[in-house]
């Protein structure tokens, strides 16, 4: 009987082993032989979320990207894909990995999903619309006059507000087209000291309406996830110059300065919501390049509270679970602030006293950060999502909190 129980269980044993996640190093092949493997550098599952030609970037770091199921039919997420067309939206069921377009216009932009209508908005031209990812029936938003050349960047928590910023002039619009480049118009547009107007508008009056006018560069605008009055934007410019982040109260009026500089060389931005809006996050530098933490303003009691990492774990960007017990970043190049030797990672981070505690969970080495990884946790915090071009061109991921295979 022994005999006979032996070569089954070794037959059982073969074909786990044939049916077991490839391991290997992630980037390595261009493009990678199948869709999901283990990193061999770290033992976590990364699968290509949206198997499509084409290209597909999912949202920057702080935009809502995620539309969460009813019942069991899967969370959808939001992305942008590449069609003979031009980029178009698109969804993605994290649980079946089944694709829909949402969008098919000309010039399609914008990265804003409200969960509350389970729709995503977009601009084409002057016309904002807003597309029901269920059903992928659109609607029609607004219509900024021609001469007005408004574009929106954020939807508040219940859809009934929208926001966008204009330079007044055509000062800032001739350094873009002069200058093209990051690095050579930022300085310039900072220096400029541009007179900058802060809008609101009302999808229900389609009243636009003018809240804030000042001679800085008003940028990064982002309505909290929860509180459907508060907008977080920015003074935009050179971090160590600018007491950058703020937030607008749309019922009272009110302007808030989220975190003062203390020390020359300070730095503090990229500055993201936790999902339940308690919290408003930001990248620390005391001074820039040095020490490194990741920060929280308390919206409740104004009080703020600070992670320190080391100069490898520091991130371009980070992102945080809705309890705020684990948070992830996206890494950076030697080339970034940090200059760190071994940067190049996509990591888990756990609050550990004042200082976090951190895992890898993909190698990005064969990843070029001129695209920003730009992290985000799945709805059900089990995966981190992430764009990359380590397979020779733009795609998004995720790779799985919990260590599926040991490294060997």
């Amino acid at each position: 009987m022994k005999k006979r129980i032996l070569p089954l269980l070794f037959a059982l044993g073969c074909c786990t082993i044939l049916h077991a996640q490839p391991v290997l190093v992630t980037g390595s092949q261009k493009p990678m032989p199948v869709n999901e493997w283990i990193d061999k550098d770290t033992g976590h599952k990364v699968v290509r979320l949206a198997n499509r030609p084409g290209g597909n970037t999912s949202f920057y770091f702080n935009n809502n990207c995620f539309v969460p199921q009813r019942g069991t039919e899967g969370d959808l997420m939001v992305f942008s894909g590449g069609t003979p067309q031009g980029r178009q939206l698109f969804t993605v069921n994290l649980k079946t990995k089944a694709v829909a377009q949402l969008t098919n216009r000309a010039k399609v932009s914008g990265e804003m999903v409200c969960a509350k209508t389970r729709e995503a908005y977009y601009q084409c031209g002057d016309s904002i619309y807003a597309a029901n990812v269920d059903t992928r029936k659109e609607r029609f938003i607004y219509a900024f006059d021609p001469a007005f050349k408004g574009r929106v960047g954020t939807v508040n928590a219940d859809g009934t507000y929208m926001a966008c910023v204009k330079a007044v002039g055509n000062q800032e619009r001739e350094i873009y087209q002069q200058y093209p480049e990051k690095k050579d118009y930022f300085q310039r547009i900072y220096n400029a000291h541009i007179e900058h107007v802060l809008y609101v508008l009302n999808t229900q009056t389609k009243e636009l309406k003018e809240v804030n006018r000042e001679n800085e560069w008003t940028n990064h605008l982002l309505f909290s996830p929860t509180d459907p009055n508060i907008l977080s934007y920015c003074h935009e410019g050179p971090w160590e110059k600018v007491d950058r982040i703020w937030n607008y109260n749309i019922k009272t009026n009110k302007s808030t300065l989220l975190h003062k500089r203390t020390m020359p060389m300070e730095i503090a931005g990229h500055e993201f919501w936790s999902p339940r809006g308690n919290t408003e996050w930001f990248d620390l530098q005391k001074p820039k390049g040095q020490t490194f933490y990741l920060a929280g303003y308390d919206m409740k009691t104004g009080k703020e509270k600070a992670y320190q990492m080391d100069r490898n774990e520091w991130s371009i960007h980070f992102n945080v679970t809705a309890d705020e017990k684990l948070f992830c970043g996206d890494g950076g190049d030697a080339g970034q602030v940090a200059k760190a030797p071994d940067g190049m990672w996509i990591y888990l981070f756990r609050p550990d006293g004042d200082r976090f505690k951190s895992e890898k969970l993909v190698n990005m080495k064969n990843h070029y950060y001129k695209q920003e990884p730009n992290v985000h946790f799945s709805p059900d915090e089990k995966w981190v999502i992430f764009r990359a071009n380590f397979e020779g061109h733009d795609e998004t991921y995720a790779v799985e909190v919990a260590k599926s295979a040991k490294a060997e």
